[in-house]
């Protein structure tokens, strides 16, 4: 087996899931704040409506970052936003300072042919990719709000990333 098939054979690919209750909970925290008309806390980064919750689970901590994989039917724009390892979401809110930069953006325009392959800012996709191969080191699980803006929608994104564990 040569170093390459070696390299290509140990890869890891995680998709980023939906943490559809820890959404509902920063949904309903949007919503008490409204109801009763308090404000937010100084700091507090509270869900927008076209936000979702998103998690990778690492079963190993032991990382380097290899590439990501979008794809995204139509158009519209993407992006990733991590969230440090100090938020812990069932004793805190979230807060700005915990949004980590950069941010991941991909798209594609509405006037691009829907086989066009999608836009991204090629430098930040890879230091982001590098950041969260390094947060991986400290955490089993990693979460992230992903921004669904200018027509695209969570049902016509699928989002990996690849890893190559180290030895």
């Amino acid at each position: 087996m040569t170093d390459m098939d070696k390299s290509s054979s140990e890869k890891l690919v995680l998709e980023f899931k939906e943490d559809t209750a820890l959404t509902e909970m920063m949904r309903r925290r949007v919503s008490s704040l409204q109801k009763t008309g308090q404000k937010r806390q100084d700091g507090e980064r509270l869900l927008l409506p076209f936000e979702a919750v998103h998690r990778l689970d690492f079963p190993v901590q032991e990382l380097n970052f290899s590439r990501w994989y979008f794809s995204l039917l139509g158009y519209g724009r993407v992006t990733i936003t991590g969230i440090s390892q100090h938020w812990t979401p069932d004793l805190t809110n979230l807060m700005t300072r915990q949004l980590l930069e950069p941010i991941g953006t991909f798209w594609r325009n509405a006037e691009d042919p829907e086989e066009s392959p999608l836009k991204c800012l090629e430098a930040d996709m890879q230091e982001f990719g590098e950041r969260i191969a390094e947060l991986a080191k400290v955490r089993k699980v990693m979460y992230f709000l992903i921004a669904f803006k200018d027509g695209s929608t969570a049902a016509n994104l699928s989002c990996t990333i690849e890893f190559i564990p180290e030895k």
